[in-house]
């Protein structure tokens, strides 16, 4: 199992606990705040569990079905884990809404602190760990799911704070008014994993930078060949696709002309790793002895 494997099952077993938990605590207490928080928990859940098939999935190689590869199974799976969060976010106003008139009796604070502290504590350590190997292996499904559990974090910290001041002045409104809070934060962080995850589905071009970075390569190589066009990039998962018509002098020697585009290749592979990268070369139909004059 790769290293993106493992790490998506830690956050599958750390959110089955939290969600559990949370659910018992927050029947046992009355509390929508804290329900709010397991049903966040357990869309969190079903998201650990689409983003660990998505990685499996990304990781196998390209077959007569898709030829580019399984990398936009994750864009995917972002998508879906985002939608997820919507749902999740919409059942907690549903529920808190109508607590909003009555307020209700909140029994055992101090187990719901101690629960909310718990989450805090287990969803930081498991989603450091979530983001960091998602930016080591440049992972979508993983750096939603990493960002799912912060929003835990955020959300905990929200409740656990609601709950003290519900300690402090009696007054059970302040529950659902957290809940609301709490799908406000959710519906932020799932519109932003949509955005994302949707510019990699519609093939929108790499970063500025890493263009950047691309023609800088080309422009190494100058003095080699007449000039380059029709540059396009996009991205799916964590694969990246360079494609490009490299123009020579119209006689060159073809072996010179191969061994020109390996080691273009060679340094773009080495600036982006797994690059994929294809290079269409033709004639020069004009003055071929302005060799370096890039487009």
């Amino acid at each position: 199992m790769d290293e993106k494997a493992k790490v998506a099952l830690l956050s599958i077993g750390s959110n089955t606990f939290l969600a559990l938990g949370k659910l018992a605590a927050g029947l046992y207490m009355g509390s929508v705040s804290v329900i709010s928080e397991a049903v966040h928990s357990s869309l969190d859940l079903v998201a650990a569990v689409i983003a660990f098939f998505a990685v499996k999935t990304a990781a196998k190689p390209a077959d007569d079905r898709h030829n580019y590869g399984h990398g936009k199974f994750e864009n995917l799976s972002s998508i879906i884990e985002a939608i997820l969060i919507l749902v999740a976010g919409a059942m907690i106003i549903n529920s808190a809404i109508p607590k909003l008139q009555g307020g209700g009796q909140i029994e055992s604070l101090g187990l719901g602190a101690g629960v909310m502290g718990v989450s805090v504590l287990v969803n930081l350590l498991v989603s450091r760990k979530l983001l960091k190997t998602a930016r080591k292996m440049e992972s979508p499904a993983l750096a939603a799911d990493g960002w799912h559990l912060m929003t835990d974090v955020y959300t905990s910290l929200g409740v656990f704070a609601g709950l003290g001041a519900i300690y402090l002045t009696g007054l059970t409104i302040l529950d659902p008014i957290i809940a609301i809070a709490v799908a406000l934060m959710i519906f932020k962080a799932a519109f932003n994993l949509i955005r994302e995850s949707v510019r990699s589905i519609l093939d929108v071009n790499l970063p500025k930078t890493e263009e950047n970075l691309i023609k800088g390569i080309l422009q190494s190589y100058a003095e080699e060949y007449v000039e380059f066009h029709d540059l396009r990039t996009r991205k799916a998962g964590s694969d990246r696709y360079v494609d490009l018509h490299l123009v020579v002098p119209k006689y060159q020697d073809i072996n010179a002309v191969h061994n020109l585009c390996d080691r273009i290749e060679d340094d773009l592979r080495a600036q982006l790793p797994g690059a994929q990268i294809l290079i269409h070369t033709e004639p020069c139909g004009g003055h071929c002895e302005e060799i370096g004059s890039i487009k």
